[in-house]
């Protein structure tokens, strides 16, 4: 069974808690917008279409329980909530992107009850076209293998990342629905986890042949398993192609090239960031020192040493064999073939 991370309830936003996986599934309810951004800073939900989804979500919320006094007061406050969701993470793209479109949806709206009913559709319609385009990032990817074919992930940007199925994922969805046999090993993805903790549970749960590795493990796990593609998620894509992923994927990139391993890249077309020239413009967000100092709450290395933890590296278009979208796989010229993506 499918779960969905994200689900609207009209007066409040059903959440998976992702950070109790795989031990709990649990969900629970966002009733206020300070719930909405809590649950992004603190990892509750994670994978960016699913934060985009979920703030877009979170401002539909706002609106619906708010009451104004005026529509210059409404636009007023719709303009400071959205800046105060956009402040939750700065290095997934997707969350600035559903916010900003959803101010676009009410631009030639002049009643707060119109402005309301807009946001709430847009951000509805956000959450499911985003299955659709996940599903055709996976039509994409199944082009580039073949029944039996082992493939490596880094992080996840699986089902429980997205509306439905998933960007790097997708291909193990719709090979599963198809008869296609795909196997999988999965790294740890250290700090967090997600690796072992959501993408080692969610392939299992599909029925999947899938391996967890340590993340150090990558280089010998390349060259004797024979891997026939790395495929990873993304968070931002700059215009030339340079990409910010989950901290580690630039390593696991070099080594793919290395070891002459395809390394790709699935995304929808709203990770892609055309106003962001190339990768040393992202925004790398760094994170609280005691993701490394401990594990599963245990301290594994003193109490006061120094840390440097960075969520996000970010992998040379180089690097990158392919970036697989909604629209088709593109393997060379990204900042061109990328543009032409809008055009």
């Amino acid at each position: 069974m499918t779960i969905r991370a994200v689900e609207w309830k009209d007066d409040y936003i059903l959440l998976l808690d992702q950070r109790l996986l795989p031990h709990e599934t649990k969900f629970i309810e966002l009733r206020t917008l300070q719930d909405v951004w809590d649950s992004i800073f603190e990892l509750k939900v994670r994978g960016a279409p699913a934060i985009g989804i979920t703030a877009a979500y979170g401002l539909a919320l706002w609106v619906s329980t708010t009451d104004f006094s005026s529509f210059a007061d409404f636009k007023d406050e719709l303009e400071k909530e959205k800046e105060f969701l956009c402040s939750a993470r700065p290095t997934a793209v997707n969350l600035f992107w559903a916010l900003e479109r959803l101010m676009t949806s009410i631009k030639d709206v002049s009643s707060v009850q119109e402005a309301t009913e807009r946001i709430v559709q847009e951000a509805i319609l956000i959450d499911k076209e985003d299955e659709e385009v996940c599903r055709q990032i996976g039509e994409h990817a199944l082009t580039l293998v073949e029944h039996g074919d082992t493939l490596l992930t880094h992080c996840n940007a699986g089902g429980i990342a997205t509306s439905k199925y998933g960007t790097a994922l997708s291909p193990f969805y719709l090979g599963k629905e198809r008869g296609v046999t795909l196997h999988a090993f999965a790294t740890e993805t250290r700090p967090v986890l997600q690796g072992a903790r959501l993408t080692a549970w969610e392939l299992q749960n599909l029925g999947i042949d899938v391996t967890l590795i340590t993340d150090n493990m990558v280089a010998h796990t390349l060259k004797t398993k024979n891997i026939k593609a790395v495929i990873v998620g993304a968070d931002r894509i700059a215009a030339n192609g340079d990409t910010a992923n989950k901290i580690g994927t630039y390593g696991i990139a070099l080594i793919a090239k290395s070891l002459g391993v395809p390394f790709y890249v699935a995304a929808p077309l709203s990770t892609i960031d055309l106003s962001t020239d190339k990768g040393e413009a992202i925004e790398i967000e760094e994170r609280h020192p005691d993701e490394i100092r401990t594990l599963a709450n245990a301290a594994i290395a003193p109490a006061d040493i120094k840390v440097f933890n960075p969520a996000f590296d970010v992998t040379p278009a180089q690097l990158i064999t392919g970036i697989i979208t909604e629209k088709g796989i593109i393997t060379e010229d990204f900042r061109t073939e990328l543009a032409k993506l809008f055009s």
